[in-house]
Protein backbone atom coordinates (compact mmCIF):
# COMPACT_ATOMS: atom_id res chain seq x y z
CA UNK A 1 0.00 0.00 0.00
CA UNK A 2 2.67 2.19 -0.33
CA UNK A 3 2.24 5.66 -2.14
CA UNK A 4 4.03 8.65 -1.89
CA UNK A 5 1.15 11.42 -2.17
CA UNK A 6 1.90 14.94 -1.05
CA UNK A 7 -1.87 16.06 -0.47
CA UNK A 8 -4.03 19.63 -0.66
CA UNK A 9 -7.35 19.21 0.53
CA UNK A 10 -10.00 21.12 -0.54
CA UNK A 11 -12.60 20.64 1.99
CA UNK A 12 -16.70 20.62 0.45
CA UNK A 13 -15.38 22.97 -2.33
CA UNK A 14 -17.86 22.20 -5.45
CA UNK A 15 -19.62 19.32 -3.28
CA UNK A 16 -23.37 20.21 -4.01
CA UNK A 17 -24.58 17.65 -1.27
CA UNK A 18 -23.52 17.05 2.30
CA UNK A 19 -23.31 13.43 2.90
CA UNK A 20 -24.64 12.03 6.18
CA UNK A 21 -21.19 11.09 7.36
CA UNK A 22 -19.14 14.20 5.95
CA UNK A 23 -17.25 16.49 7.99
CA UNK A 24 -14.30 17.24 5.41
CA UNK A 25 -12.82 20.45 7.31
CA UNK A 26 -12.63 17.90 10.16
CA UNK A 27 -11.37 15.34 8.18
CA UNK A 28 -8.61 16.91 6.67
CA UNK A 29 -7.60 19.43 9.38
CA UNK A 30 -8.20 21.94 7.10
CA UNK A 31 -10.61 24.76 6.28
CA UNK A 32 -9.41 27.34 3.66
CA UNK A 33 -8.79 26.58 0.06
CA UNK A 34 -4.90 26.00 -0.91
CA UNK A 35 -3.60 28.94 -2.48
CA UNK A 36 -0.84 28.39 -5.62
CA UNK A 37 1.64 29.81 -2.81
CA UNK A 38 0.63 26.61 -0.95
CA UNK A 39 0.67 24.46 -3.18
CA UNK A 40 4.48 25.47 -4.35
CA UNK A 41 5.46 25.19 -1.13
CA UNK A 42 3.65 21.95 -0.51
CA UNK A 43 5.31 20.83 -3.22
CA UNK A 44 9.05 22.30 -3.18
CA UNK A 45 8.83 20.24 0.54
CA UNK A 46 8.04 17.49 -1.04
CA UNK A 47 11.00 17.35 -3.53
CA UNK A 48 12.90 17.78 -0.73
CA UNK A 49 11.60 15.27 2.21
CA UNK A 50 11.11 12.55 -0.90
CA UNK A 51 14.69 12.81 -2.55
CA UNK A 52 15.04 10.25 -4.79
CA UNK A 53 11.66 8.76 -4.42
CA UNK A 54 9.75 12.38 -5.74
CA UNK A 55 9.66 10.79 -9.34
CA UNK A 56 6.75 8.09 -7.18
CA UNK A 57 5.15 10.71 -5.68
CA UNK A 58 2.15 12.88 -6.74
CA UNK A 59 0.70 16.04 -6.01
CA UNK A 60 -3.05 15.01 -4.90
CA UNK A 61 -6.13 17.67 -4.45
CA UNK A 62 -8.51 15.83 -2.28
CA UNK A 63 -11.16 16.49 0.36
CA UNK A 64 -14.19 18.22 -1.86
CA UNK A 65 -14.78 18.07 -5.80
CA UNK A 66 -11.96 19.19 -7.11
CA UNK A 67 -13.64 19.48 -10.77
CA UNK A 68 -16.85 20.56 -9.75
CA UNK A 69 -14.89 24.09 -7.76
CA UNK A 70 -15.28 27.62 -9.67
CA UNK A 71 -12.97 26.76 -12.75
CA UNK A 72 -10.57 29.77 -12.59
CA UNK A 73 -9.90 28.54 -9.44
CA UNK A 74 -8.98 24.78 -10.19
CA UNK A 75 -7.30 26.06 -13.43
CA UNK A 76 -4.54 28.16 -10.77
CA UNK A 77 -4.23 25.39 -8.82
CA UNK A 78 -3.58 22.94 -11.44
CA UNK A 79 -1.03 25.54 -13.22
CA UNK A 80 1.11 25.93 -9.69
CA UNK A 81 1.07 22.26 -9.34
CA UNK A 82 1.98 21.59 -13.12
CA UNK A 83 5.34 23.19 -12.31
CA UNK A 84 6.44 20.70 -10.08
CA UNK A 85 5.75 17.88 -12.33
CA UNK A 86 7.82 15.91 -14.90
CA UNK A 87 11.39 14.11 -15.21
CA UNK A 88 13.65 15.11 -11.85
CA UNK A 89 10.25 16.26 -10.50
CA UNK A 90 7.21 14.70 -9.18
CA UNK A 91 5.11 11.97 -11.27
CA UNK A 92 2.39 13.33 -11.55
CA UNK A 93 -0.84 15.16 -10.27
CA UNK A 94 -3.66 13.56 -8.48
CA UNK A 95 -7.33 14.78 -7.85
CA UNK A 96 -10.47 13.03 -6.28
CA UNK A 97 -13.83 14.19 -7.08
CA UNK A 98 -17.79 13.42 -7.64
CA UNK A 99 -19.02 10.62 -10.10
CA UNK A 100 -21.06 13.24 -11.30
CA UNK A 101 -18.88 15.82 -11.70
CA UNK A 102 -16.61 14.60 -14.62
CA UNK A 103 -17.48 14.57 -18.28
CA UNK A 104 -15.09 14.55 -21.68
CA UNK A 105 -13.93 18.14 -22.03
CA UNK A 106 -13.19 18.47 -17.98
CA UNK A 107 -10.83 15.24 -18.30
CA UNK A 108 -9.31 17.15 -21.16
CA UNK A 109 -8.56 20.14 -19.44
CA UNK A 110 -6.99 18.01 -16.45
CA UNK A 111 -4.83 15.93 -18.87
CA UNK A 112 -3.66 19.31 -20.15
CA UNK A 113 -2.06 20.71 -17.23
CA UNK A 114 -0.52 16.86 -16.48
CA UNK A 115 -3.08 15.44 -14.44
CA UNK A 116 -2.33 12.04 -14.70
CA UNK A 117 -4.98 10.04 -12.41
CA UNK A 118 -8.87 11.35 -11.24
CA UNK A 119 -10.21 9.20 -8.32
CA UNK A 120 -14.10 9.04 -7.63
CA UNK A 121 -15.26 9.05 -5.05
CA UNK A 122 -17.48 6.36 -5.40
CA UNK A 123 -18.22 4.77 -1.77
CA UNK A 124 -20.78 2.58 -2.49
CA UNK A 125 -22.42 0.72 -5.66
CA UNK A 126 -25.65 0.24 -4.34
CA UNK A 127 -28.35 2.91 -5.45
CA UNK A 128 -30.49 2.62 -2.48
CA UNK A 129 -27.66 3.11 0.33
CA UNK A 130 -26.33 5.99 -1.61
CA UNK A 131 -29.62 7.58 -1.57
CA UNK A 132 -30.18 6.78 1.63
CA UNK A 133 -26.50 8.83 2.56
CA UNK A 134 -26.95 11.60 0.28
CA UNK A 135 -24.63 11.37 -2.00
CA UNK A 136 -26.65 12.30 -4.88
CA UNK A 137 -25.22 10.41 -7.70
CA UNK A 138 -26.01 6.40 -8.81
CA UNK A 139 -23.88 3.66 -9.41
CA UNK A 140 -24.28 3.86 -12.95
CA UNK A 141 -23.02 7.34 -13.25
CA UNK A 142 -19.33 5.96 -11.28
CA UNK A 143 -19.09 3.48 -13.82
CA UNK A 144 -19.62 6.03 -17.08
CA UNK A 145 -17.38 8.35 -14.87
CA UNK A 146 -14.67 5.59 -14.74
CA UNK A 147 -15.24 4.96 -18.38
CA UNK A 148 -14.31 8.20 -19.51
CA UNK A 149 -11.43 8.58 -16.99
CA UNK A 150 -9.87 5.18 -18.91
CA UNK A 151 -10.48 6.68 -22.27
CA UNK A 152 -8.75 9.90 -21.76
CA UNK A 153 -5.90 8.16 -20.29
CA UNK A 154 -5.95 8.72 -17.08
CA UNK A 155 -5.40 6.54 -13.92
CA UNK A 156 -8.55 5.41 -12.07
CA UNK A 157 -8.65 4.89 -8.38
CA UNK A 158 -11.73 4.27 -7.32
CA UNK A 159 -13.20 4.73 -3.35
CA UNK A 160 -15.30 2.92 -1.14
CA UNK A 161 -16.65 3.06 2.31
CA UNK A 162 -17.59 0.12 4.78
CA UNK A 163 -19.93 0.47 7.61
CA UNK A 164 -22.44 2.92 5.61
CA UNK A 165 -25.72 4.13 7.55
CA UNK A 166 -28.27 0.99 5.27
CA UNK A 167 -25.25 -0.70 4.15
CA UNK A 168 -24.23 -4.81 5.27
CA UNK A 169 -20.78 -6.71 4.68
CA UNK A 170 -22.31 -8.38 2.34
CA UNK A 171 -22.63 -4.92 0.51
CA UNK A 172 -19.42 -3.79 1.15
CA UNK A 173 -18.48 -7.20 -0.64
CA UNK A 174 -20.47 -6.51 -3.85
CA UNK A 175 -19.50 -2.80 -3.99
CA UNK A 176 -15.88 -4.00 -4.01
CA UNK A 177 -16.40 -6.55 -6.59
CA UNK A 178 -18.54 -3.95 -8.80
CA UNK A 179 -15.53 -1.34 -8.47
CA UNK A 180 -12.92 -3.97 -9.47
CA UNK A 181 -15.31 -5.11 -12.22
CA UNK A 182 -14.09 -1.24 -13.32
CA UNK A 183 -11.03 -2.10 -13.96
CA UNK A 184 -9.20 0.51 -11.34
CA UNK A 185 -5.33 0.94 -11.27
CA UNK A 186 -5.98 2.05 -7.19
CA UNK A 187 -8.56 1.65 -4.71
CA UNK A 188 -8.83 3.36 -1.44
CA UNK A 189 -11.19 1.66 1.58
CA UNK A 190 -12.42 4.29 4.22
CA UNK A 191 -14.40 2.56 7.13
CA UNK A 192 -17.28 5.55 8.15
CA UNK A 193 -16.71 6.79 11.68
CA UNK A 194 -19.63 9.16 13.70
CA UNK A 195 -18.70 12.58 13.19
CA UNK A 196 -20.00 15.83 15.67
CA UNK A 197 -21.71 17.90 13.65
CA UNK A 198 -22.90 15.26 10.54
CA UNK A 199 -26.65 13.38 10.09
CA UNK A 200 -24.90 10.34 11.20
CA UNK A 201 -24.45 11.79 14.24
CA UNK A 202 -27.97 12.77 14.95
CA UNK A 203 -28.81 9.28 13.85
CA UNK A 204 -26.48 7.49 16.03
CA UNK A 205 -28.03 9.47 19.06
CA UNK A 206 -31.68 8.75 17.79
CA UNK A 207 -30.52 5.18 17.60
CA UNK A 208 -30.95 4.79 14.34
CA UNK A 209 -27.54 4.06 13.43
CA UNK A 210 -24.81 1.46 14.93
CA UNK A 211 -20.87 1.69 13.56
CA UNK A 212 -19.66 -2.04 13.62
CA UNK A 213 -16.97 -2.26 15.80
CA UNK A 214 -13.30 -2.06 15.29
CA UNK A 215 -12.70 -6.26 15.13
CA UNK A 216 -15.44 -6.35 13.03
CA UNK A 217 -14.12 -3.61 10.65
CA UNK A 218 -10.28 -4.68 10.71
CA UNK A 219 -11.30 -8.16 9.79
CA UNK A 220 -13.84 -7.08 6.49
CA UNK A 221 -11.09 -4.88 5.74
CA UNK A 222 -8.16 -6.99 5.62
CA UNK A 223 -10.84 -9.53 3.84
CA UNK A 224 -11.01 -6.55 0.93
CA UNK A 225 -7.61 -6.22 0.98
CA UNK A 226 -7.02 -9.54 0.10
CA UNK A 227 -9.70 -9.51 -2.43
CA UNK A 228 -8.41 -6.35 -4.13
CA UNK A 229 -4.54 -8.26 -4.27
CA UNK A 230 -6.41 -10.90 -5.89
CA UNK A 231 -7.23 -9.09 -8.94
CA UNK A 232 -4.19 -7.08 -9.18
CA UNK A 233 -5.22 -4.11 -8.05
CA UNK A 234 -3.64 -1.71 -5.24
CA UNK A 235 -4.61 -0.53 -2.29
CA UNK A 236 -3.41 2.64 -1.17
CA UNK A 237 -4.92 3.51 1.57
CA UNK A 238 -7.06 1.47 4.37
CA UNK A 239 -8.63 4.08 7.27
CA UNK A 240 -8.99 7.29 7.53
CA UNK A 241 -5.80 9.69 8.05
CA UNK A 242 -5.05 10.38 12.08
CA UNK A 243 -5.90 14.29 11.79
CA UNK A 244 -6.04 16.09 15.30
CA UNK A 245 -9.18 18.05 14.51
CA UNK A 246 -11.14 15.13 12.93
CA UNK A 247 -10.35 13.01 16.32
CA UNK A 248 -11.60 15.62 18.68
CA UNK A 249 -14.97 15.66 16.99
CA UNK A 250 -14.88 11.89 16.29
CA UNK A 251 -18.25 10.43 18.16
CA UNK A 252 -18.33 6.87 17.58
CA UNK A 253 -16.98 4.63 14.95
CA UNK A 254 -14.09 1.87 14.23
CA UNK A 255 -11.12 4.51 14.39
CA UNK A 256 -7.51 3.49 14.99
CA UNK A 257 -4.75 5.71 14.08
CA UNK A 258 -2.71 3.04 12.76
CA UNK A 259 -5.73 0.84 11.14
CA UNK A 260 -4.17 -0.16 8.45
CA UNK A 261 -1.11 -2.17 10.51
CA UNK A 262 -4.18 -3.75 11.89
CA UNK A 263 -5.91 -4.79 8.75
CA UNK A 264 -2.34 -5.94 7.71
CA UNK A 265 -1.94 -7.75 11.43
CA UNK A 266 -5.19 -9.70 10.30
CA UNK A 267 -4.11 -10.37 7.51
CA UNK A 268 -1.39 -12.35 8.48
CA UNK A 269 -3.26 -14.03 11.04
CA UNK A 270 -5.37 -15.41 8.53
CA UNK A 271 -2.89 -16.86 6.50
CA UNK A 272 -0.74 -18.74 9.19
CA UNK A 273 -4.19 -20.01 10.76
CA UNK A 274 -4.64 -21.26 7.49
CA UNK A 275 -1.41 -23.42 7.17
CA UNK A 276 -1.25 -24.38 10.61
CA UNK A 277 -4.84 -25.62 10.55
CA UNK A 278 -3.66 -28.20 8.48
CA UNK A 279 -0.86 -29.32 10.65
CA UNK A 280 -3.11 -29.46 14.26
CA UNK A 281 -2.16 -27.92 17.46
CA UNK A 282 1.66 -27.80 18.66
CA UNK A 283 4.91 -25.83 18.72
CA UNK A 284 5.93 -24.14 15.37
CA UNK A 285 8.25 -21.60 13.85
CA UNK A 286 7.58 -19.31 11.27
CA UNK A 287 9.41 -17.48 8.45
CA UNK A 288 8.67 -14.49 6.89
CA UNK A 289 10.29 -11.49 4.78
CA UNK A 290 12.56 -9.63 6.78
CA UNK A 291 9.89 -6.34 6.75
CA UNK A 292 7.06 -8.50 8.06
CA UNK A 293 8.23 -9.91 11.06
CA UNK A 294 5.80 -7.05 13.04
CA UNK A 295 3.03 -8.09 10.86
CA UNK A 296 3.08 -11.91 11.87
CA UNK A 297 3.31 -11.38 15.41
CA UNK A 298 0.84 -8.25 15.53
CA UNK A 299 0.57 -5.08 17.93
CA UNK A 300 1.42 -6.19 21.76
CA UNK A 301 2.82 -9.78 20.03
CA UNK A 302 -1.35 -9.76 19.64
CA UNK A 303 -1.12 -12.54 16.66
CA UNK A 304 1.15 -15.15 18.59
CA UNK A 305 -1.40 -14.74 21.51
CA UNK A 306 -4.59 -15.39 19.30
CA UNK A 307 -2.69 -18.54 18.01
CA UNK A 308 -2.13 -19.73 21.24
CA UNK A 309 -5.40 -19.64 22.47
CA UNK A 310 -6.05 -22.10 19.83
CA UNK A 311 -3.61 -24.59 20.32
CA UNK A 312 -0.45 -23.30 18.33
CA UNK A 313 2.86 -22.27 19.98
CA UNK A 314 4.45 -20.20 17.37
CA UNK A 315 7.68 -18.21 17.10
CA UNK A 316 8.46 -15.60 14.30
CA UNK A 317 11.63 -15.42 12.79
CA UNK A 318 12.64 -13.47 9.56
CA UNK A 319 14.53 -15.27 6.82
CA UNK A 320 16.18 -13.77 3.76
CA UNK A 321 14.37 -15.19 0.17
CA UNK A 322 11.27 -15.10 1.04
CA UNK A 323 8.65 -12.86 -0.70
CA UNK A 324 6.88 -10.52 0.77
CA UNK A 325 3.34 -11.47 2.16
CA UNK A 326 5.06 -15.53 2.03
CA UNK A 327 5.09 -17.54 5.05
CA UNK A 328 6.81 -20.89 5.72
CA UNK A 329 5.69 -23.04 8.57
CA UNK A 330 7.99 -25.72 10.50
CA UNK A 331 6.81 -27.97 13.65
CA UNK A 332 9.13 -27.72 16.66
Amino acid sequence: MRHANVALFVPHAGCPHSCSFCDQRRISGQVGMPTQRKVREAAERALSTLGARAGEGELAFFGGSFTAIDRRIMCALLEAAADYVGPGKLAGIRVSTRPDAVDAQTLRLLKGYGVTAVELGAQSMDDEVLQKNGRGHTARQTAEAAGLIQEAGLSLGLQMMTGLYGDTEEGARSTAERLADLGPETVRIYPTVVLEGTKLADWYREGRYRPPGLCQTVALCAELLDFFEDRRIRVIRVGLHAEASMQETLLAGPWHPAFGELCENERFFRKALLLLSRQGPGSYLILVHPKEQSKMTGQKKRNLARLQELGFSCRVKPQAGLREGELQITRT
